[in-house]
């Protein structure tokens, strides 16, 4: 049986690989995905136009800090590094919060701030 954990793990590792499929397996078609502060996007269509992202180069490096579960909650909280095409290397800390339905990621909400 996968759990909701499981589901998560999947979803991070796919991003460390820009794997569209192995993401897209763990989400409703129905997805919201909240980046606050800088846009949303709905429907597992615009999710795939947002994994690589035109504004950045390559895959993200994500390294999981805390995972917390609640009912159909799940909130991980780290750390990252990406590259920008017009800013270069950054690094960043996030949080991002998964609401499940059915056995799937239904809405994700991302908070991500900078780091020096």
């Amino acid at each position: 049986m996968t759990t909701q954990r499981d589901l998560v793990d999947e979803y991070f590792a796919g991003f460390r690989t820009s794997d569209h499929p192995r993401i897209l397996a763990t989400l409703t078609d129905d997805v919201e995905w909240v980046i606050h502060g800088h846009r949303t996007t709905r429907g597992r269509t615009e999710f795939d136009g947002e994994i690589e992202n035109p504004a950045f180069t390559g895959s993200p490096q994500l390294d999981v800090e805390r995972v917390h579960e609640d009912g159909p909650v799940v909130v991980v909280t780290g750390e990252g590094r990406g590259t920008s095409v017009a800013h270069g290397p950054f690094r960043f800390a996030f949080n991002d919060l998964f609401t499940f339905r059915d056995g799937l990621i239904a809405r994700v909400d991302s908070y991500v701030v900078p780091l020096p």
